[in-house]
């Protein structure tokens, strides 16, 4: 005996979504920081720029100060001799009192450097820019760049000419530009941290926003989802009271106007299926008693077996067109039960082989290799899809002549295949084809177009998966994977 279970529609969404919706957020946020970012690196270059740029002319204005008034002192000291320029040189060498900021250079027309504050200097060359453009123009020039040591100075060198013009030496003021680095680079991390501080105030700003405007546009996204794929009449909360609440009420409106459609179109075909149901069955029940009577014969007998023919054909329309409503509904059961599925199928292809052999179709069985243990399941809805499935490759593979059929396991779950010859579905419809009332666009037989929809529902309650897919070298394959475990929809 099996036991009863009723089974309500799940909704069908997936975790799917929530990686979209995660997308629209990140691309946001990173576009936003992104601007900001952009923005700040180039305040931040130039405000570097301009500090560095302020404090060297600082240093190079101060050191420009001290050779104006070294010049001066010389001009009133120096007349035309070099033991004069060299004396007066030494005592304003040894009187000078800024060692701590500055070097002072005495340097001969030579490039050589005769007397300095720091003893280390005296007797080099130092050959920069500076000493060179000084001793060609007889005018002040500024240096800013490395020693022959590799150290950042800051050099400023004033030619001292005696009374007849004749130049003299060179007095040189050189500063070290290490300190001035350290400034510029406090001063570049102080305005590295306000940007960092301006930066979260943006990310800050951007989750609020994210949380007040994104995340009510992602759950909309979400329900518009669920309601495409068939969860009617949900409701988002509304907890906004601007364009982003109207949104949702709007949204919230579709959704019941459209499961009240919905409920309206279902009740519609039960209703006018209840209603087809008797007469149809009226006409079938006569035309086959009809049927064996001996003395109808020629076109009446024709013409009564056409009767028959579609009287079965609307009947069996109107019993999945039921089926469909009771799945809608929420009314549709099951009679789960342990069963052996190899068999139910080899009943199932009992059943139809011979009408496959009217149309002149063969039927091959391939049977498992290994041993299928009973499986939990309703053996009637399940025969009611492998029928469907059959007559399905039957009616639009009749120029195949073949229609393969095979069992075998594939891990946890029974897989069983049927094979048709066929023309195949175009590539286009096989996304589509399971939905409800869709009909293919090479389709010429005549159907409701949920047959597969109701198949793929009864395989889904059973926890398995119903799969169509072009098999290679033509035709269309149906793959059905049953779990072997109680773990189904049916739970």
């Amino acid at each position: 005996m099996g036991h009863l279970i009723s089974i309500f529609k799940p909704e069908k969404t997936g975790g799917v979504l929530l990686g979209k919706k995660g997308t629209m957020r990140s691309r946001w946020m990173f576009r936003t920081v992104a601007a900001v970012s952009a923005v700040l690196i180039l305040a931040l270059t130039l405000f570097t720029v301009f500090v560095s740029n302020y404090h060297y002319s600082l240093v190079r204005a101060r050191l420009t100060a001290k050779a104006k008034t070294a010049r001066g002192i010389f001009a009133g000291y120096v007349s035309a001799s070099s033991t004069e320029f060299y004396d007066t040189a030494y005592r304003y060498t040894i009187n000078f009192d800024e060692d701590e900021k500055m070097v002072l250079q005495v340097v001969a027309t030579d490039g050589c450097v005769i007397l300095s504050t720091d003893e280390s200097d005296a007797g080099t060359n130092p050959e920069t820019g500076d000493i060179a453009r000084a001793l060609e123009t007889g005018q002040m020039a500024n240096y800013t760049g490395r020693d022959a040591s590799g150290n950042r100075i800051i050099a400023v060198s004033a030619p001292i000419q005696y009374s007849n013009g004749e130049l003299a030496g060179i007095i040189r003021y050189v500063s070290s530009a290490s300190q001035v680095d350290r400034q510029v680079l406090k001063a570049f991390l102080i305005a590295l941290g306000v940007a960092a501080l301006i930066l979260l105030v943006v990310v800050l700003l951007n989750l609020v926003f994210i949380r007040s405007v994104i995340e009510p546009i992602s759950e909309m996204t979400k329900m518009s989802k669920r309601m495409a794929a068939g969860s009617y009449g949900m409701q988002i909360e509304k907890t906004y009271d601007n364009e982003i609440g109207e949104m949702v009420a709007s949204i919230n409106e579709m959704s019941f106007k459209i499961a009240q459609s919905e409920k309206m179109q279902t009740e519609f075909i039960s209703s006018v299926s209840h209603e087809l149901r008797t007469p149809l069955t009226a006409i079938t029940g006569w035309s086959e008693t009809l049927l064996y009577d001996d003395t109808m014969s020629g076109d009446a007998r024709k013409g009564l077996s056409i009767i028959l023919r579609e009287a079965r054909r609307l009947t069996k329309m109107v019993e999945e067109l039921l089926e469909f409503t009771r799945i809608e509904d929420g009314r549709f059961t099951l009679n789960v039960e342990q069963i052996d599925i190899c068999a139910e199928l080899e009943d199932t292809m009992f059943t139809y082989r011979e009408l496959l052999q009217q149309d002149d179709m063969e039927l091959i069985y391939q049977s498992p290799e290994e041993d299928v243990p009973l499986i939990p399941g309703d053996p009637g809805r399940l025969r009611q899809v492998f029928l469907n499935i059959l007559d399905n490759s039957a009616k639009y593979a009749r120029e195949g002549k073949q229609i393969e059929v095979s069992v075998k396991m594939d891990g946890s779950y029974v897989s069983i295949q049927i094979r048709d010859h066929g023309p195949g579905i175009p590539e286009a419809d096989l996304e589509n084809v399971k939905m409800k009332f869709f009909k293919g666009s090479n389709a010429k037989e005549r159907g409701s177009g949920i047959g597969l929809a109701v198949c793929d529902e009864i395989i889904r309650y059973h926890g398995g998966s119903l799969v169509l897919e072009n098999a290679e070298g033509g035709g269309l394959l149906t793959s059905i994977r049953l779990p072997v475990s109680a773990s189904t929809g049916a739970e």
